[in-house]
């Protein structure tokens, strides 16, 4: 992606760019199914947030998954700056990481598919980088939004790490916290590859298939 950076160290609070007390102007409908983008969403809804590299191509993982997916958005997570630019953000003095948010009907699929997807679609071994993309912004995350999906995003870690070791691959480096803000990112990084097929997509999965929902626990 565009202004990437080398920085892998995280900034404090103290250190972190203070950001604007106002949202950045964003898009109001997703571009593929035209549901709003923003909350207040339809009762009944799951929202779940993950980083995992680059969020053009990470975004697409998600809303590919089709029906149960009410919409997904790209933006920032898990730093101290208030409604932060892109550009601020690729600077390495935010805190955050990009992120995706995955808003889902529970009822028609679960959270389990959605970490499924995450852990099968990066390489969580790989601390402030994902592939040739290197920096905070780019590092491996899980934001939960309940005690149920922590414990289950834990269940899922473990039974991954599992899975890597017996491949001889590392040891998982991804930040799994409480959800904080999430801070939408500009208009014209939603729903990328739609928009932009022959886009820039740096994910690369290890080829290691995650066991979660299929019968095996950590």
């Amino acid at each position: 992606m565009l202004f990437m950076r080398k920085t892998t160290t995280l900034p404090s609070a103290a250190e972190a760019l203070p950001g604007r007390a106002n949202p950045i102007p964003t898009a109001t409908r997703h571009f593929l199914n035209g549901h709003q983008l923003q909350p207040p969403y339809p009762a009944g809804l799951g929202q779940a947030v993950f980083g995992l590299g680059c969020f053009w191509g990470a975004e697409r993982k998600f809303w590919e998954l089709g029906d149960g997916i009410y919409t997904t958005a790209v933006g920032y997570a898990g730093g101290h700056t208030r409604n932060p630019t892109y550009e601020e953000v690729c600077s390495g003095r935010t805190g955050h990481t990009e992120v995706v948010l995955v808003v889902f009907d529970p009822k028609k699929i679960c959270y389990d598919l959605l970490l499924k997807t995450f852990w099968e679609s990066h390489n969580p071994t790989q601390g402030m980088r994902q592939g040739n993309d290197v920096g905070t912004q780019y590092r491996s995350a899980i934001y939960t939004f309940n005690d149920a999906q922590r414990k289950t995003a834990e269940a899922s870690k473990a039974a991954y790490q599992k899975a890597l070791a017996a491949k001889g691959l590392g040891t998982i480096t991804t930040e799994l916290a409480p959800a904080g803000e999430f801070y939408f990112a500009e208009d014209y990084h939603q729903q990328y590859l739609a928009k932009n097929p022959a886009g820039y997509c740096g994910l690369g999965g290890t080829g290691v298939s995650c066991p979660i929902g299929v019968g095996v626990t950590a």
